[in-house]
């Protein structure tokens, strides 16, 4: 009896080794057949945005809100797209609007926006190998995919009727008081005889220092003429005077009016 018992322990421990071996020899197999699966993962797209604001600042994001010009850099960023030939399509399109006012057939492009309102901008990307394809196109970013949006502002121009160019820097350059979303830009200054004194054609400019051929101009009143579009489609037409005001300091007890 004692010699059986043995001999079925020793069969007892033979069977948990084999099942032991089995064991770890499936676990190895699933291990290799996941890392196979997970090495041949089939191509996707993340993409991405970078906004350069009117004032050069830039700021990363899906989401945008700012006033125009504003520059949208857009990234179709693919993943695990080696060995497969892409093609790609950004798409924009006006807020409520089905069909794309601009279509660009690159993986990486920048766009300047212009008009006011949101615009919605998706990537459509196509990835082939042999048989093998996949889509991002309308169905995808209709139940996946998060379109990038911005939304430009609405314009404003307001021209100041003053300033001091008095070397205390406060109100030294004639330029606008108020601005936004202004795509296009031009100004002239005049003294009172017409004579074009200063010009310039961008809204962000520092604007008249109150000089003609480098040399100081005598205070008084002088006259700026301004043509403008808003992002909106506003023109800007104003014609108005121009008070240069040499004296006044912050200790004045009256000063420019703005």
């Amino acid at each position: 009896m004692v010699q059986i018992y043995k001999i079925n322990c020793t069969f007892a421990r033979l069977y948990y080794m084999k099942m032991k071996i089995k064991t770890i020899f499936f676990s190895l197999l699933l291990f290799f057949v996941a890392s196979d699966v997970l090495a041949q993962g089939y191509p996707v797209i993340v993409p991405s945005a970078t906004w350069t604001k009117p004032d050069g600042t830039e700021e990363e994001g899906e989401t945008m809100s700012s006033a125009a010009p504003l520059i949208g850099h857009f990234y179709a960023n693919p993943v695990d797209d080696e060995g497969f030939t892409s093609h790609y399509e950004w798409r924009f399109t006006r807020e409520k609007e089905t069909e794309p006012y601009l279509i660009r057939y690159e993986q990486d492009t920048d766009f300047t926006f212009n008009e006011a309102g949101t615009h919605i901008i998706v990537c459509y990307a196509t990835f082939t190998n042999g048989t093998q394809t996949y889509e991002y196109k309308e169905e995808y970013w209709a139940t996946e995919g998060v379109p990038i949006t911005c939304t430009v502002s609405s314009s404003k121009l307001e021209m100041p009727n003053a300033f001091s160019p008095n070397g205390d820097d406060k109100n030294p350059t004639y330029k606008p008081k108020v601005h936004q979303s202004i795509v296009e830009f031009h100004a002239t200054i005049y003294n009172r005889w017409g004579q074009a004194l200063y010009s310039w054609d961008n809204v962000n400019d520092q604007g008249w220092d109150g000089t003609y051929h480098g040399k100081p101009v005598a205070q008084g009143t002088y006259f700026v003429e301004v043509h403008a579009r808003g992002a909106d489609g506003i023109e800007y037409k104003i014609r108005r005077d121009v008070n240069l005001l040499r004296g006044f300091t912050e200790s004045s007890t009256t000063g420019p009016t703005q």
